[in-house]
Parts: C-alpha cells; sequence; structure tokens
C-alpha cells in the first residue's frame, strides 16, 4: 500500500484550514479557553502536561467549544490561574443581602409567617412610618 503524501503548496487546502480555525468561528467557550491559554503564557502542550491529558484534548475543547470533564475542569482553572465560574464564562450569583438585620430581621421572619392580609397590615404600617422619618428628615 502506497502511503500519501500531501504537500504544503499543492495538494492540502492549508488556506481552507487556516480560514475554518480564524477565531471568528470558534464558539465562545473555545475562544475563552485559547485566550487564557495564552495569556497564561502556556502551549497547548504545556496545558495537557500540567492537567495530565493528551495535547489533542486542548485543540479539542478550543476548537469545539466543548468543556472538559468535570474532574479537569478546577485542573485547568487552577493552571489558568482562574476560577471554574471564569473559565466557563459563568457569572457566580450575587449574594443575597439581608434587608434587616438583629431584632428588625426576627420581627420581619415573624411577620412574615402571619397570614397574607396580616403581612400587608404590617408592610402599610412599617411603609407609613418609614415614610414618616424620610419626610422629616428632609
Amino acid at each position: 500500500m502506497q502511503a500519501l503524501s500531501f504537500q504544503q503548496s499543492g495538494d492540502f487546502p492549508a488556506a481552507d484550514y487556516d480560514a475554518a480555525m480564524r477565531k471568528k468561528d470558534r464558539p465562545p467557550l473555545g475562544l475563552r479557553l485559547t485566550e487564557l491559554r495564552q495569556a497564561a503564557g502556556l502551549t497547548q502542550i504545556q496545558l495537557a502536561d500540567k492537567l495530565g491529558v493528551h495535547p489533542s484534548n486542548i485543540g479539542f475543547w478550543e476548537l469545539s467549544g466543548t468543556p472538559p470533564r468535570g474532574e479537569v475542569l478546577p485542573k485547568m482553572a487552577n493552571a489558568l490561574g482562574v476560577s471554574v465560574d471564569a473559565l466557563l464564562g459563568v457569572t457566580p450569583p450575587k449574594p443575597k443581602r439581608q434587608a434587616a438585620k438583629g431584632r428588625l430581621q426576627s420581627v420581619f421572619e415573624a411577620a412574615s409567617k402571619l397570614p397574607r392580609r396580616q403581612q400587608e397590615k404590617v408592610a402599610e404600617f412599617v411603609g407609613a412610618f418609614v415614610k414618616q422619618h424620610a419626610d422629616a428628615d428632609a
């Protein structure tokens, strides 16, 4: 059987391949992985060595936009110096802000267990009380 050989100048459409690999053709996750890897100053081979995977996996993840397996994600994030959320482009949820603290919070928690009609009365009273003091301060 005769082996096929391609020469860069003739038989292999290098221009078509290069055009397909341009950044604009890549999915967002693939672009992010490539940019983070390059920002960390790593080649695909170096990153693969750090993760203990084959270098072709790095290329696949960067070109396809398919995320790495769950056990690889923390290692990759650590190697690139980012969080897993940043690696995947996920915005972490903002922590829930408490409306009240201490005694006031416990009163509002107790009020939230009242029937709806009584909750509305509490809200009406507190709203009027706050408005009265805001008007007095103004």
